[in-house]
């Protein structure tokens, strides 16, 4: 069977810089960060005291009272964010069979909220006191599972966790599914809510996080010289995949084409990445070929970008690689974790919408917080500022812990 077309038809988005595609997309745009104080608990005594937040958050608005608390926050998240790209999708009018629609997201963590709420309940009142729906609560299959339970998806349902490179998988994959024939519809993208106690601690006890308290919307500065670490952020990103041809048969507005994917694995360490770049190069140089395009094609490539050491040289050095000349001379780079913070498992689905909205609008998000370039990072960043420029192929990366690797290719619809 011929390799499909598959396009973009709906997109939604709870981020900690808007609660809405357009929200996002318009702070993303001004450069404005998403990061502040934890108001999630009390932090006083931790060496990390910010993350980016959801916040004005009203699961309300999508669940009943008694729904609410069968959810973690990462599943209310998803709901939310699935609800806005079905309705942009217009799918609830679409004639497609249930058994070819499907939901994969990509989950990296998954409730952590909600196992460490029934163990403390657990040591102040005993095995009485933890609830029958910990269990569905708190596993991460049950984010796609509630997508599939409220529309009625009948296709593949699973959950993709491959640390931070999660949801660009779970992307890929689904792009893999319509174009090979074997569904018409994904819903995809996905879903994070770490902002715990436990999940700000074990990050800080690997000193992973940046420091910066006193500054927290300066902190995420990716591939500038005074960086200390990422900001963990959470929220969810959702995309609708479509085969072209469907699409244009319903009269479906697309936004954009995914184009090709590619994946790899370091096979090196358990956290680090490998310093040649190897993993990155590989994964980038896959979706490129999968995508049949020349790298000088790429006009935008939204960076991984953690605003951690090894990282953002690493990947800077991947970049060049892969795109020779062209990454000095025309190619551009940002990282809108610099805003967002780290979404861990759902990085790459929020960044996935900031690459679609980039190829549509023809306006490429900044790198904030880039004052002086760190070592060995000597791209064209999109320093503090957005910049108009025509977008006809993009790429997004993703990097995840046990040297995961994912890369997805966004482009116009020709």
């Amino acid at each position: 069977m011929a390799k499909r077309r598959v396009v973009v038809t709906g997109l939604g988005a709870l981020t900690p810089v808007g609660n809405s595609v357009a929200a996002a997309w318009e702070a993303a745009c001004a450069g404005r960060s998403g990061v502040a104080p934890i108001t999630r608990f009390d932090a006083k005594d931790f060496p990390t005291r910010i993350a980016a937040e959801i916040k004005n958050f009203d699961p309300g608005q999508y669940l009943d009272a008694k729904e609410i608390k069968k959810h973690d926050l990462f599943s209310q998240y998803a709901i939310a964010a699935s609800q806005e790209a079905w309705d942009d999708a217009g799918l609830a009018t679409a004639n497609y069979q249930q058994e070819r629609m499907g939901c994969i997201l990509g989950i990296g963590i998954g409730g952590l909220p909600v196992l460490e709420k029934f163990h403390q309940a657990y040591l102040e009142g005993g095995i009485r006191k933890v609830s029958p729906f910990m269990i569905p609560a708190m596993i991460s299959n049950l984010g796609p599972g509630n997508i599939a339970i409220r529309f009625g998806l009948k296709g593949i349902n699973y959950t993709v966790t491959s640390a931070c490179t999660s949801s660009t998988h779970a992307i890929g994959e689904s792009y893999r599914m319509i174009s090979e024939g074997l569904q018409d519809v994904m819903i995809t993208g996905g879903s994070e809510s770490a902002v715990t106690p436990m999940g700000i601690g074990g990050f800080c006890a690997m000193k992973a996080l940046s420091t910066r308290n006193e500054e927290p919307e300066k902190a995420s500065r990716p591939f500038d010289r005074d960086r200390d670490g990422f900001v963990l952020g959470e929220g969810a990103s959702i995309l609708v995949l479509e085969s072209l041809e469907s699409a244009q048969k319903r009269g479906a507005k697309i936004y954009a084409e995914v184009m090709g994917y590619g994946f790899s694995c370091d096979a090196f360490h358990i956290t680090a990445p490998c310093g040649d770049g190897a993993g990155a190069i590989a994964s980038m140089q896959l979706a490129i070929k999968n995508a049949g395009i020349s790298p000088e094609q790429v006009n935008y490539v939204n960076a991984h970008g953690t605003s951690t050491d090894a990282n953002d040289k690493t990947e800077t050095l991947a970049i060049k690689s892969v795109f020779g000349e062209w990454s000095k001379n025309g190619l551009l780079v940002s990282s809108t974790k610099s805003m967002t913070g780290h979404l861990l498992g759902a990085a790459g689905a929020v960044e996935a919408i900031f690459l679609v909205m980039a190829v549509k609008n023809g306006v490429v998000p900044p790198t904030i917080n880039h004052e002086n370039p760190g070592e060995g990072c000597d791209l064209d960043y999109v320093p503090n500022k957005a910049r108009q420029a025509k977008v006809k192929v993009a790429i997004s990366n993703s990097f995840g812990f046990g040297g995961t690797n994912g890369t997805i290719v966004v482009g116009e619809l020709k």
